[in-house]
């Protein structure tokens, strides 16, 4: 177990640079990704199931602690997001198929890895893993109703269908992890330690298959999807964390929820866009995959520093 624990620290700490890799896998050999498209679903809710094994009364306890907080960064996430992405898609002049992507992904809750981007930035992690907790529970209200209002103008949205998949691949497996947690807890508490290796194989193996799929249209959509992704996460995080000042928040908690905003459940979009829509649709996603957990780790390294010129307040 050891080796696992060790192994799964590695992956951890290395995670965009696996995310990087896996993505050149499945944009230059394709053939060895695209048979396996129906695992996208599955794979994430491996992801999701893990989650909920690493779910505690305490998470949910620190929502009723300080509501406030959290509210404040669910409805940040809700509302500057999909915001953001709205907007792209009119002043890029985005394709509907693009635009829809874009919009996808943008309404999705937060994403895995921001609570170990906030880790690493020395940031709020219990406030982060609380904002991350609802906003996925929240998902299948939020994200349909979000997708319909906003997208409705490029594509037509069956927002009960985006409902039933987003339950089926989110809530359900979340679910599970948390009742397997309850009646097996000893060995449950001890599979947490190969969570971050089996949670990263099953992420980078999403973003290949996807990459693959979509890999003629990347390399004639690329470079508008890309501006259109990068703009959308920097401008995430820089309006989450001012979102975040503006209530006054401290330091830690700024970096928490700047961090849940900024970074999506990209899978998710991936699975919902290739479900639902074109798989032009899906392209948004796999690169906002990888350009978020480059630019993430970046950013929490960065903030990592300025702890110590910036302390806290509370």
């Amino acid at each position: 177990m050891n080796a696992v624990e060790k192994a799964s620290t590695f992956v951890g700490k290395t995670f965009a640079l696996w995310v990087l890799l896996m993505a050149g896998f499945g944009f230059f050999a394709p053939q060895l990704f695209v048979g396996y498209k129906s695992w996208i679903t599955p794979l994430l809710g491996v992801v999701m199931f893990g989650m909920g094994l690493t779910l505690s009364a305490a998470d949910f306890r620190d929502v009723f602690r300080r509501p406030k907080d959290v509210a404040i960064g669910v409805v940040g996430h809700y509302l500057i997001m999909p915001g953001i992405a709205w907007l792209l898609a009119i002043a890029l002049r985005l394709p509907p198929d693009i635009a829809v992507g874009v919009i996808l992904v943008g309404c999705c809750p937060s994403g895995t890895a921001s609570n170990v981007m906030t880790f690493l930035a020395k940031g709020d992690v219990a406030l982060g893993v609380s904002i991350g907790a609802v906003s996925t529970l929240i998902a299948p209200f939020a994200t349909p109703a979000l997708v319909s209002l906003l997208a409705g103008t490029w594509m037509d949205i069956n927002a009960e269908s985006l409902f039933s998949d987003i339950v089926k691949v989110l809530v359900v497996p979340i679910a599970l992890g948390i009742v397997v947690k309850t009646l097996f807890r000893r060995q449950a508490a001890a599979s947490v330690k190969a969570l971050p290796l089996v949670s990263t194989v099953a992420i980078v193996l999403i973003i290949a298959i996807i990459v693959a799929l979509n890999q003629p249209k990347i390399m004639s959509n690329g470079l508008l999807i890309l501006v259109a992704v990068v703009l959308h996460n920097l401008l995430g995080f820089a309006l989450g964390y001012l979102f975040a000042r503006l209530f006054g928040m401290s330091l830690a908690k700024r970096k928490a929820v700047m961090l849940e905003t900024g970074m999506q459940n990209s899978g998710l979009g991936a699975a919902l866009a290739a479900a639902h829509f074109s798989p032009l649709a899906a392209v948004p996603s796999a690169l906002f995959s990888v350009w978020h957990n480059l630019s993430g780790s970046a950013l929490a390294t960065w903030f990592a520093g300025r702890v110590e010129r910036e302390p806290a307040r509370d």
